[in-house]
């Protein structure tokens, strides 16, 4: 039994293996990052896995590291003259998947400062001021901004596996300024990120 560690890119991928941990790059988005988890989890006989990348920022700081508490797909629903409607309002699945507690208290022994809160799912990367008020407003709690969380943690739920989520954090969530992103230091964090994960007892 051991711990199924997957990114969406190479980049991702190679940052954790660099911390001493075996990880796989599935694809970028949530479709994707569903497919190929559930394929992996198929094909080996896994005890959890953790979905980690790169990503944008709510409440975590430029290179800092946010853990999930939750993974929502913050954009699976249907827009309205009143508003989003999310899909679990619509009465037609789940739109949040909540991390398995005792992994996301391992990693937080392990990461201590990291910041813990929902981490949202999108289809569209946010990139204007608006469309980050209309995120904040819905979402109040979220730490952050990814894409393939809430794929991977469908796959997971399927295969009744626990799952957990992690991002570094390489630049805000809003106007895309890509002068002031930090993809760097958000690499090394998950460098850092895959040492931490090497040492779960898990």
């Amino acid at each position: 039994m051991r711990l199924l560690v997957v990114t969406a890119v190479a980049a991702e991928r190679d940052a954790v293996v660099a911390g001493g941990v075996e990880a796989v790059a599935v694809g970028v988005g949530g479709a994707a990052a569903a497919a190929g988890t559930a394929r992996l989890l198929a094909s080996g006989d896994y005890r959890a896995v953790v979905c980690a990348g790169i990503g944008g920022g709510l409440t975590t700081p430029l290179g800092g590291t946010a853990l999930a508490t939750v993974s929502i797909a913050a954009d699976l629903g249907a827009e309205s003259p009143d508003g989003f409607i999310p899909l679990s309002t619509l009465g037609f699945g789940a739109d949040t998947h909540p991390v398995d507690r005792d992994l996301l208290a391992a990693l937080g022994r392990l990461l201590p400062e990291a910041v813990r809160g929902p981490i949202l799912s999108v289809n569209t990367v946010t990139g204007t001021a608006s469309s980050t008020r209309a995120l904040r407003d819905r979402y109040p709690d979220a730490v952050a901004e990814g894409m393939e969380g809430f794929g991977v943690a469908s796959a997971a739920a399927g295969a009744g596996v626990p799952f957990a989520e992690l991002r570094t954090i390489s630049n805000p969530v809003g106007p895309r300024d890509r002068d002031a992103w930090r993809i760097g230091d958000a690499l090394a964090a998950l460098t850092a990120a895959g040492r931490a994960l090497g040492k779960l007892a898990w």
